[in-house]
């Protein structure tokens, strides 16, 4: 199981444009290269992922007016989670925060996250929304630092992120794949 997993740093009492927007463009990206996806500390009053689609939907004209965030939720693909207390929830497997800056004790590079992938070890690739990333938690927590520059260090937008790093991922692996003999 591969996942996109949004990291709410804006507001976590209310609900902006700024987090469905986020969430509108997240979809159809995770549904065309077949991850799930993930909020994180997103406040919504309902903890049911259909529930919260259908609003998401309602209220936007991205992605087919929320037609592949309502298919992920369709497909159980479609997970809101609270901030992590000392984790996160083991079925999402290896936690891989995603930075321009990646500590040098844990940093893992794109090929490596695709050949992990294949040998069909889930991953959850964690984006932070915000001007300020991914808080210091989340990188105590995370196994792995992801710079999708591949040491680079390029820092990108957070829409910018959204869409290369499952896309990136998704062509290494099949990249990966033609190699075998």
């Amino acid at each position: 199981m591969l996942t996109i997993g949004l990291y709410n740093t804006y507001d976590t009492k209310k609900l902006h444009e700024a987090h469905i927007r986020a969430i509108a463009r997240a979809a159809p990206v995770a549904y065309a290269y077949e991850f799930h996806l993930a909020l994180i500390g997103f406040p919504f009053d309902s903890d049911d992922p259909k529930e919260v689609a259908e609003r998401v939907a309602s209220t936007t004209t991205i992605g087919e007016g929320g037609k592949y965030l309502l298919e992920l939720a369709k497909s159980n693909k479609f997970h809101l989670l609270d901030f992590p207390k000392r984790g996160f929830p083991p079925q999402f497997g290896e936690v891989i925060a995603t930075t321009s800056k990646p500590s040098k004790e844990k940093v893992i590079g794109s090929r490596e996250v695709a050949e992990m992938a294949l040998r069909g070890k889930s991953l959850m690739l964690i984006i932070g929304l915000g001007r300020h990333g991914l808080p210091k938690e989340v990188f105590e927590i995370s196994k792995y630092h992801l710079d999708i520059t591949d040491g680079r260090e390029i820092s990108l937008e957070t829409c910018t992120a959204i869409g290369i790093i499952p896309a990136r991922i998704k062509t290494l692996m099949e990249a990966l794949k033609w190699k075998k003999p």
